[in-house]
């Protein structure tokens, strides 16, 4: 039976071992949004994952919605991009980008003063994030059918800028209440058109989007990013087993190169299902220790485990794994602070001896 440390094969990736590095906000863009060195030797530090995804990327101006988060729409962020995956390729890594667009989850603040948008014009709950004073999140504006087309342009060309970046391959971000899980829930999509109703019709756009991304990589080097609880963002659907599996059963007749679940191993867990449903790997994620990793992996219910947190405190989280060492302790306040602290400052363990 497999353990973390064996080799898995994703598609069109060749990993050497099982242990996956969650993508993860950090905030050490800069307002210009452009990758730079630091960023860099963060991510090279951490290359000793079977796959590093990369923090969530802007695929427009229109998609941003945070602070000091980057994107991928300029030359200048694609020059930038490279600096980051030659260093990963250099210390021996496999990194691929995430492909992101937070939807109603911005606020006019990061948009030049315009609402953002959504599959419908319903606010999310809570207050825009890191922003003090705390301010809640705007009524967005829905969508026009004629501008879809445009999204899924959008992230078309985030993907041919990634492939010329040096990236592996990419995944979407079709997680966490941002844009694409918007439309997928119907929760936040009242929409009548073809992107509304049925589930059909909620997953076009997911869809179209993936079908874009694999004409630019081959379905072998895309990846679909998804959190069937819709915990995140004040996310619902009325029957999220039939929605994502749904489109578990669609990413599956595209072989495409794996999914990626966010969701807690609980008892009453969905990814196990959609693993079935989606015929591929499927790398899991959240919560997990090093035994419940291993017992999901003996299971056959997750192909690869990813971790976030541990990634940013242990850089070299897969040998400290395979030697049962101390692990370093995250510090939440310096998640998404500027500069090196709480960013390239933890110790591996030859830097800790």
């Amino acid at each position: 039976m497999p353990t973390l440390f064996d080799p898995v094969t994703l598609g069109d990736l060749t990993l050497p071992n099982r242990i996956v590095m969650a993508p993860l906000t950090r905030a050490r863009a800069g307002s210009a949004r452009v990758p730079n060195d630091l960023m860099a030797r963060y991510y090279a530090e951490r290359a000793s994952a079977g796959l590093i995804i990369s923090e969530a990327t802007s695929v427009t101006p229109q998609g941003v919605g945070y602070a000091d988060t980057p994107g991928i729409w300029s030359d200048e962020q694609v020059e930038g991009w490279k600096r980051v995956t030659q260093a990963v390729h250099a210390a021996g890594g496999r990194i691929v980008l995430q492909l992101w667009h937070v939807g109603r989850i911005s606020d006019p603040m990061f948009l030049n003063g315009d609402l953002p948008v959504a599959p419908s014009a319903i606010a999310a709950g809570g207050h825009v994030s890191l922003v003090r004073p705390q301010r809640p999140y705007v009524t967005p504006r829905a969508l026009e059918l004629d501008e879809i087309p445009g999204i899924v342009a959008a992230y078309r060309h985030g993907a041919e800028n990634a492939k010329k970046a040096g990236f592996d391959g990419v995944e979407i971000h079709g997680a966490n209440g941002y844009l694409l899980d918007q439309f997928l829930q119907d929760s936040t999509n009242h929409r009548t058109d073809a992107y509304g109703g049925p589930i059909e019709n909620r997953a076009r756009l997911l869809l179209e989007v993936v079908d874009a991304a694999i004409g630019v990589w081959g379905a072998g080097r895309v990846g679909v990013h998804l959190a069937p609880r819709g915990d995140a963002h004040t996310m619902g659907d009325s029957d999220p087993a039939a929605t994502f599996g749904y489109v578990a059963r669609e990413l599956g007749r595209r072989k495409i190169a794996f999914i990626f679940t966010r969701e807690a191993y609980s008892g009453d867990q969905l990814s196990p299902r959609l693993k079935q449903a989606f015929g591929g790997p499927l790398i899991a994620n959240e919560q997990f220790t090093l035994e419940s990793a291993q017992a999901t992996l003996a299971s056959g219910d997750a192909d690869a485990i990813a971790w976030g947190k541990l990634f940013i405190a242990n850089p070299d989280l897969p040998r400290r794994l395979e030697l049962g060492a101390p692990l370093n302790k995250p510090v939440p306040e310096t998640f998404y602070a500027e500069g090196e602290t709480g960013y390239t400052d933890y110790p591996a363990l030859s830097d800790a001896a």
